[in-house]
């Protein structure tokens, strides 16, 4: 699953226009013990047979035939459900999953299949953890196929998840209803009575029952379809392959489709509303292309017939990976040729190969290994889309997936990638940073360190062992450390070695590869290390230590990581190696340097501090010769120096020098870095009344980046990243009314609203044409009118966020009623809205006050836990950095006990605003008599 947050495109650089208004556990959970040991009460008041949160492992299913019938009209369901168990020890009571479910009936039969006979089984409901009890006369025999019958009804959910519905508006003006599904992690119980834990695999035979006019679509393809009276069609689908609960999908509509063949014969379809079909041709040559690199890269055919992408009209997160069924919000798959943006190219492209990857890699079994899923698909997204389509140069954007990681693995509520999960909050809360980009991030390391060929053999080896299989994190660590490259290395008790002579690019300075006990540093371990680097001639001093915002009294933790550094010198450009695995080590080099590089390309999880002269040098290179090293190089320095003056490592001084030589960089990625270490700067001030120096420092970051801002057009011309490098700086120059941008967009906006919208602009510069135009009231209301009637999403979300950087409070509390309303805007787009107005200096106490006002509200549709509120709770308050608003947050969040003041996303959201707090305490004052004494004036 892609959460929307995290999806690309603007994922690792949504910063910019946020900004502008703005596999292993670490001590297995206990499924069958609990230290508790009263027992709870039924709905009915009678004792419930079972007091954990996990299910119980001794009733096992192995098959599902779900029989489902939905009412569009009525938005109501209902569905006979049979599941063949078995049972590892004796037992009477069958416990499973199921949510807002009436259950009228259960019986159990003996064997699988129809039986001969069936005998009731008693119900009990226990709502607070969202299981049943089935109760049988007697206890079921150990090893014997028992097949359980229920039978149930509910309504469509109304929330995004479960099986709920979902609206759209054709061109004429029609609301149309379709019902879908979105089961990941823990929602399949709001559909059908289910085990619902992804360990406990099964096979599923669906049918769904249908009007004529609708379309039904499951995991498989369609076998036949029956009439089972007029004016109802009951379509039978194959079986499924062995699965977990949560990637079971089916959605029933009016879609059409397109389709195409893999050279391997597999039919690839993309389904989308009518009115949108024709946007639907980009995503299926990307899929086809994508699944074929897929099946060759892991040397396994693609398992099933059919794969199907569906574009979602109502779609809280990114996409989802139901096997044989992906689910896209539109945003995410549909590209319209006239009018979507480079970036959402790029996006779209990201994403569908995110979900094609997953379906290569559905054998995790706990939740607390769910990283080592959404990381490795995360991963694989650069792997493929590198090979598949190279023009979208996607390898430069990787390390920026790790700078926002880190940004969340640098504070103290932060969690190691493989963590113990228990109650659902928990478990919505891993969809998170730290699973997704910090884990593609340590795999990409590990790929770095093992090589590409073996990092690949490992999992290829890893997935043809374990397909369908329950798996741990050790069982790729383990694939891993038994590939050697063919250069002389031999295995010996899961350690790799190498000799010290190897002239592979994968040699490194040890002679002994333990994949596991590296790994295990990197997954069982929160945060990342800091290497602090003190050159003393030909010595190079090398100290490791956990890095991590705070007071200065924080913690020592003691973590070591195993390090896999590498470095470059004045002296040569061919990449050095070195595995640090001790607190401290030195290196000798062959002769004395004028500089020194570490963390290549960003290829590892880390930071690097330069003690003595190191930064001055660098600076100085940077400022003589920035092209003496990589893009990607230069903006990690501008990244590292940052985050070192959060921890007083280094002045904010020197920072600021650093960034100076970016009024020569034309290269979007240091350009990008350095707008996401300013422009937070002037967004904390704008949020503590200090008009004057927030109004130099956005002067001068405007004068930094002048010469670039003037040299673009404005046209559609360039690769894609020099096309996303224009739209966003002529956005921000536009935003910060640099008049040229301004006049020129005023003009452009002029024509575009006289030509009634017809007017074709270019799609690069219709961002900042938009955000200028919503300046009046008459152009917001024509923008909104607009809006409304558009059918591409690249042009919604121009519009959305133009209308969000409105002045006039009016608007803005306009948008937030009426986004959450969802009539107008749909309410998937609120928490994106609420995020942007929490970025207005205008807005952003209107969404501090509608967060607090409809906090029950929201917590109802998008569910306790989810990415959606945590870009919420974020988005409104992560850029507060007074004592009184830490007060206020504080007080909220306590007052709403189990209702949400656990939430990870409010530890960390308090830990950011208290780091705001002592930054602007320690470097207000030196931003201002830097900017003051003449500093910006060597631009």
């Amino acid at each position: 699953m892609v959460p929307l947050a995290l999806k690309w495109p603007l994922a690792s650089m949504s910063f910019l226009l946020s900004s502008l208004l703005t596999l292993l556990a670490v001590s297995a959970p206990s499924w069958c013990q609990n230290s508790d040991s009263t027992s709870p009460k039924a709905s009915n008041g009678s004792p419930f047979p079972w007091n954990k949160m996990r299910l119980p492992e001794y009733v096992i299913p192995a098959h599902y035939d779900l029989m489902i019938h939905a009412n569009l009209s009525t938005l109501t369901f209902w569905g006979t459900t049979e599941i063949e168990v078995t049972a590892s020890q004796p037992t009477s009571a069958i416990i499973l999953h199921s949510y807002n479910l009436q259950i009228s009936k259960a019986t159990l039969r003996k064997g699988a299949g129809q039986g001969p006979s069936e005998e009731p089984l008693r119900v009990l409901e226990y709502p607070p953890h969202e299981q049943v009890a089935l109760l049988a006369l007697e206890p079921l025999l150990v090893g014997l196929p028992y097949t359980v019958v229920i039978d149930y009804a509910g309504n469509l959910s109304e929330t995004f998840h479960g099986f709920y519905k979902s609206t759209y508006r054709t061109k004429k003006g029609e609301v149309r209803v379709l019902a879908s599904t979105q089961f990941e992690p823990i929602a399949a119980r709001m559909a059908f009575p289910c085990f619902d834990e992804p360990a406990f695999k099964a096979s599923f035979s669906i049918k769904i029952r249908r009007e004529p006019r609708h379309v039904a679509i499951s995991n498989m393809p369609l076998v036949k379809s029956v009439t089972i009276a007029k004016g109802l069609i009951e379509d039978h689908f194959d079986v499924t392959v062995k699965m977990s609960t949560y990637l079971v999908a089916f959605i029933i509509s009016d879609f059409e489709s397109v389709s195409k063949m893999t050279k391997s014969g597999v039919k690839v379809s993309v389904y989308a509303v009518p009115d949108k079909i024709n946007q639907a041709d980009y995503a299926l040559d990307a899929a086809v292309t994508l699944l074929e690199f897929y099946e060759d890269y892991f040397s396994i055919p693609y398992p099933l017939p059919k794969q199907d992408l569906a574009a979602i009209p109502d779609f809280e997160s990114g996409a989802m990976e139901n096997w044989g069924l992906t689910t896209y919000r539109e945003s995410a798959l549909l590209f319209d040729v006239e009018k979507s943006s480079a970036s959402s190219k790029l996006g779209i492209t990201m994403t569908v190969s995110h979900e094609l990857a997953h379906q290569k890699n559905h054998s995790f079994k706990a939740l607390n290994d769910l990283w080592l899923n959404e990381g490795f698909a995360k991963f694989m997204e650069f792997v493929s889309v590198s090979v598949t389509h190279p023009e979208l140069k996607v390898e430069d954007y990787f390390f920026g997936k790790c700078f926002n990681a880190m940004e969340v693995d640098a504070l103290n509520s932060s969690h190691p990638v493989s963590t113990p999960v228990e109650n659902p909050a928990q478990i919505r809360e891993m969809f998170d940073e730290v699973s997704y980009e910090k884990g593609a991030c340590i795999l990409n390391m590990l790929r770095e360190y093992l090589s590409a060929d073996t990092f690949k053999s490992g999992i290829v080896q890893y997935l043809q062992k374990y397909s369908y299989k329950n798996t741990r994190n050790e069982d790729l660590w383990n694939s891993m450390a038994s590939i050697c490259l063919a250069d002389g290395a031999q295995t010996t008790e899961g350690f790799c070695f190498r000799s010290q002579h190897s002239s592979s690019s994968s040699h490194w300075r040890q002679e002994t590869v333990d994949v596991k006990a590296m790994m295990n540093t990197w997954t069982l371990q929160k945060g990342f290390p800091l290497i602090t680097i003190t050159v003393r001639g030909r010595n190079v001093h090398m100290k490791q230590e956990h890095y991590m915002k705070g007071s200065n009294s924080a913690p020592e933790t003691g973590y070591l990581w195993h390090v896999p550094l590498t470095f470059i010198t004045s002296k040569s450009d061919s990449v050095q190696r070195f595995l640090l695995k001790t607190k401290t080590d030195v290196l000798i080099l062959p002769e004395a340097v004028e500089w020194i590089k570490f963390n290549v390309g960003m290829n590892g999880y880390y930071i690097v501090h330069y003690e003595d002269d190191g930064w001055d040098s660098l600076t100085g290179l940077l400022k003589t010769t920035h092209t003496a090293i990589s893009s990607n190089d230069r903006a990690s320095l501008i990244n590292n120096a940052f985050q070192l003056v959060s921890i007083g490592k280094l002045s904010i001084e020197k920072a600021l020098d650093l960034t100076l030589y970016l009024k020569h960089e034309t290269e979007i990625m240091p350009v990008f870095q350095g707008l996401d270490e300013l422009i937070p700067m002037y967004k904390l001030m704008e949020k503590r009344d200090m008009i004057e120096v927030e109004t130099q420092f956005k002067a001068f970051l405007i004068r930094l980046l002048r010469s670039l801002i003037d040299r673009q057009s404005w046209t559609d011309d360039g690769s894609v990243s020099e096309r996303m490098l224009r739209s966003q700086l002529l956005l921000l120059a536009c935003v910060r009314k640099y008049q040229p941008c301004v006049q020129r967009a005023e003009g452009y906006f002029r024509k575009w609203k006289e030509s009634n919208g017809n007017m074709s602009l270019p799609i690069d510069v219709t961002l900042a044409v938009f955000a200028v135009g919503a300046q009046n009231t008459d152009g917001w209301d024509f923008l909104l009118s607009k809006y409304q009637s558009s059918l591409s999403s690249t042009e919604k979300s121009q519009i959305e966020f133009a209308l969000c950087v409105s002045q006039n409070k009016e608007k803005l509390q306009w948008l937030l009623d009426q986004s959450f309303k969802g009539d107008i805007i749909k309410t998937q787009e609120f928490p994106h809205i609420l995020t942007l107005i929490g970025r207005n200096p205008v807005g952003y106490p209107l969404a501090w006050q509608f967060l607090r006002e409809n906090w029950n509200k929201l917590v109802q549709k998008f569910e306790l836990g989810s990415s959606a509120i945590a870009q919420m709770v974020m988005g409104t308050t992560n850029q507060f950095s007074t004592r009184t608003q830490l007060a206020e947050v504080k007080g909220f969040f306590h007052s709403l006990e189990e209702n949400g003041s656990q939430l990870r996303c409010v530890q960390q959201t308090i830990e950011t605003i208290e780091e705001n707090i002592r930054w602007m305490d320690k470097n207000f004052d030196k931003i201002r008599m830097w900017l003051q004494h003449g500093k910006p004036e060597l631009l």
